[in-house]
């Protein structure tokens, strides 16, 4: 272990007798900040979160940044330790010292685990009321062959699709639901995995993509059995939010969603049963398209509720999804289908309802932000009208919705869950476990008030397109208590599911410097034309057509 080397000089070869003095020696780390460095790798690898704690600067300006991205202030930093756990086995071998000041100083170590690899810590160490403490740090930890909360299996590519084709170029992350002939679905549960056997032919969805010349990336984590909107997995790991740094990156598609906004892929293939799609979507400042109900086949998907489960797509950019929508909806592009999918010339029509009981669910600083939009859009050259709608009982309609999805979920799960007690992680086991003692009554009693619902959302959306946030706010803190905005986010997103119409998530708030995302939902089969008429109105809030 050394604690400084002499920097090396541009010159090679021999150095001539008079070519003037050397370079002075780096000083030597001071001795009471060599022990802090020394007692700060000590609670690192024991993990020992107190002292962690203690070994930052306090206040809102420390900061600590790696390739996920930069925490700033010492309370994101220290609820980000909270969750990583502890770091793989490592020594420092190396260590570099440049004073910046009388109590500054710049520290720069190389660490080596002892599972191969190596990595390099950046700290500024400030001596402050006599102590050495860390107010910046940048962390390069050594190359991972993958990440494994989001990927289970991947590749460059995982399968080639088409050379040539209307998405030739584009890559793939699957969400673990779908069937890739030769491999096995996983469901977000490694028991599961284990048990299940190699699928004999690819789902549509996903051959789909690969005629058109798309090649899959790997196959992405989900949320277990899709049964979550958080995007949280207890097995594999939570996925990183792509724009917000220790954020949830929303669920039940996180895999596919994390992957797409951290450039791993182009196009995210996943589900909607309940927000799957819309939810990360607006998490990571994504596209996010659920498709009309039965619009797109299902065979080769592991269901979840087949009264709400939807296919659909997430992008970066507008541009993308409609290159992806075109040809995954069109089909043939005969006169036909184009009046059944969507892809004629005709447009939806240039009208927004905004429903006043999902806007009651939004969080202030988003419903402002919300407010804001709309006064530019009405500002604009071209204004579309705006007029308030009732969409009625909200909670009345989660409740019947929550109804018939869990007495699905459990009639396609309830037998494995039994002959497995213990395999699946608390939240998802609870949520299944309140599925299980649903009775055919309430199931019954439920599928009747849906019916009233779905009727009343048909006929606002026939000559108009309802518009207003996707959810409540910016993605919460993986640390922060997420009941109550998962109750407030299901109840935005379930109406859409109810009716089995075609909504669209759009990057066009920003929150407290978060994405927030902007939900338009149209009448069935048009789902080509919606992305069409969001990326309108994405141009004319000047929000353009990407992040």
């Amino acid at each position: 272990m050394t604690d400084a080397m002499t920097p090396p000089t541009a010159t090679s070869g021999p150095v001539a007798a008079d070519a003037g003095p050397t370079a002075a020696a780096p000083a030597p780390i001071p001795a009471d900040l060599r022990a802090a460095f020394d007692a700060y790798e000590r609670a690192i690898v024991a993990n020992d979160l107190d002292a962690l704690d203690a070994f930052f600067a306090p206040g809102p300006d420390t900061l600590r940044g790696d390739p996920a991205g930069l925490l700033v202030g010492h309370d994101a930093i220290s609820g980000f330790r909270s969750l990583r756990g502890g770091v793989a086995a490592r020594e420092i071998v190396e260590v570099q010292y440049r004073p910046l000041g009388p109590d500054t100083a710049l520290l720069m170590s190389v660490s080596r685990f002892h599972g191969g690899g190596r990595g390099l810590q950046t700290q500024v160490w400030q001596r402050l009321d006599g102590r050495w403490l860390i107010t910046a740090a940048h962390v390069a930890p050594r190359t991972p062959p993958l990440d494994r909360s989001i990927w289970r299996s991947v590749g460059d590519p995982f399968l080639q699709g088409a050379w040539e084709g209307a998405l030739a170029g584009l890559t793939v992350a699957v969400k673990d639901v779908f069937a890739i002939a030769g491999f096995r679905i996983g469901a977000g549960n490694p028991t599961y995995l284990e048990q299940a056997r190699p699928e004999k032919a690819t789902a549509p969805a996903v051959a789909d993509l690969l005629r058109a010349g798309a090649s899959l990336r790997g196959i992405a984590r989900t949320d277990e059995f899709a049964y979550s909107i958080a995007g949280d997995n207890v097995h594999y790991g939570t996925p990183p939010n792509g724009a917000v740094v220790g954020a949830l990156p929303g669920g039940s598609s996180s895999g596919p969603a994390s992957a797409v906004a951290l450039g791993h892929a182009d196009i995210g293939l996943a589900t909607d049963t309940a927000g799957s799609i819309r939810v990360p979507a607006s998490y990571q400042g994504l596209w996010g398209l659920r498709t009309t109900h039965d619009l797109v086949p299902r065979q080769g998907m592991l269901p979840l509720a087949q009264s709400f489960d939807t296919i659909g797509w997430l992008t970066r950019d507008g541009e993308t999804l409609q290159r992806v929508a075109d040809w995954c909806l069109s089909y043939d592009g005969s006169a036909s289908t184009e009046n059944v999918y969507g892809a004629s010339g005709d447009e939806l029509p240039w009208r927004f309802l905004v429903p006043e009981e999902i806007l009651d669910c939004v969080e202030p600083a988003t419903r402002a932000a919300f407010s804001r939009l709309l006064a530019g859009l009405a500002a604009s050259d071209d204004p579309p009208p705006f007029r308030a709608v009732h969409t009625g009982d909200l909670d009345a309609a989660f409740a019947a919705f929550r109804t018939v999805q869990g007495a699905e979920a459990w009639r396609n799960n309830g037998e494995w869950l039994r002959a497995h007690p213990g395999a699946v992680g608390p939240a998802v086991a609870e949520r299944f476990a309140v599925a299980s003692r649903l009775t055919p009554a309430d199931e019954a009693s439920a599928r009747k008030g849906l019916e009233s619902i779905a009727a009343h959302l048909a006929d606002l959306v026939d000559d108009a397109v309802l518009l207003f946030p996707t959810v409540p706010g910016p993605a919460p803190q993986r640390t922060a208590d997420v009941d109550a905005v998962r109750a407030a986010t299901l109840r935005m997103t379930a109406p859409a599911a109810i009716a089995g119409l075609p909504a669209v998530s759009v990057p066009l708030l920003r929150v407290d410097g978060a994405p927030v995302g902007v939900c338009l939902v149209s009448r069935a089969g048009t789902d080509i034309a919606l992305v069409r008429l969001a990326r309108r109105l994405a141009e004319l809030a000047g929000a353009g057509v990407g992040r």
